[in-house]
């Protein structure tokens, strides 16, 4: 077992592990690190604990101290730099005519480095760019290609559940979701409803993915053959996945009938394929598909 404390640098970043030392360090604290970038101010959100060799990743760097009010204010300026350092950027972008799109600006603690991020469709030649910005800054200077879900991580927005975005207030890291997840939570396949503010499948259907996999072993789906307590036999019409409920077309009297029953009241085999999705289906929302579901942030 390793002493470690957690550490984040951004709003919902990644988390980071490295060594309290002797310092006696709380969660909410800021403290002074060294990372692969230089040194930087970053938030305790886990307070020094014991964790497994394994989940370590060697060497672990040693919290440098505990952020002084001098160490708070330069944090500040150097957030205040940043929006000068976005407008000036901005400017040379529009100057050298690229097909870039600004999102944000970063500087390290130390000053060492500013970082820009950008989206663009394709791959950018921005070498004269970089110069003109080492020349102004009197800096390193580092341009960062992101994609649409880190985008939308950092400039934040409103879900259409009506909360703020997941991925911008808690999700630390993106985690892989398919068209299948919908399918699977019997979800209407509608791009505009599946689909968040990045244009990607919305992160929350991984959320209950686990619980619909495990309610949906004790349903039949839709189309099979099952008895109901009368002893009649019929085909599912449709499921309740959460109330566990499913209406039966039965045959009475030659006339049809749909009656809804509980799950367990009714026999048929249990579930063996996975979800399938057609063709159709497959073509329409491969586009919205992320399996990788990796940020470029970090």
């Amino acid at each position: 077992m390793i002493r470690v404390v957690g550490v984040r640098f951004r709003n919902v970043g990644k988390i980071y592990y490295f060594s309290p030392k002797n310092l006696q360090i709380e969660a909410d604290d800021h403290v002074i690190v060294e990372t692969a970038r230089g040194v930087e101010y970053g938030k305790v959100v886990l307070a020094p604990r014991d964790v497994e060799d394994e989940k370590v990743i060697q060497p672990l760097k040693e919290v440098i101290r505990i952020a002084t009010p001098k160490d708070d204010e330069r944090e500040e300026q150097n957030r205040k730099k940043e929006k000068e350092a976005f407008r000036i950027c901005l400017k040379k972008i529009q100057e050298h005519g690229l097909a870039m799109k600004l999102i944000d600006a970063e500087y390290t603690f130390d000053n060492n480095k500013v970082l820009f991020y950008f989206t663009a469709d394709g791959r950018i030649d921005f070498r004269q760019l970089v110069k003109d910005l080492a020349s102004i800054f009197k800096t390193r200077i580092e341009l960062r290609q992101i994609g649409v879900r880190d985008e939308t991580k950092i400039l934040g927005g409103m879900g259409i559940c009506g909360r703020e975005l997941c991925c911008h207030t808690y999700l630390s890291e993106f985690v892989p979701v398919s068209i299948k997840m919908a399918k699977e939570q019997n979800l209407s396949l509608n791009q505009t409803k599946i689909s968040g503010v990045c244009g990607r499948l919305m992160c929350c259907l991984k959320n209950e993915q686990e619980t619909y996999e495990e309610l949906n072993k004790k349903l039949p789906a839709i189309g099979d053959v099952v008895t109901t307590p009368e002893g009649l036999q019929g085909n599912v019409h449709s499921v309740n996945v959460l109330r566990q409920q499913v209406k039966v077309v039965v045959d009475i009297n030659d006339e049809k009938e749909i009656r809804e029953y509980k799950a367990e009241e009714l026999k048929f085999r249990p579930r063996k394929k996975k979800v399938k999705l057609t063709e159709q289906e497959l073509r329409e929302l491969k586009a919205l598909e992320d399996e990788g579901g990796k940020s470029k942030l970090e």
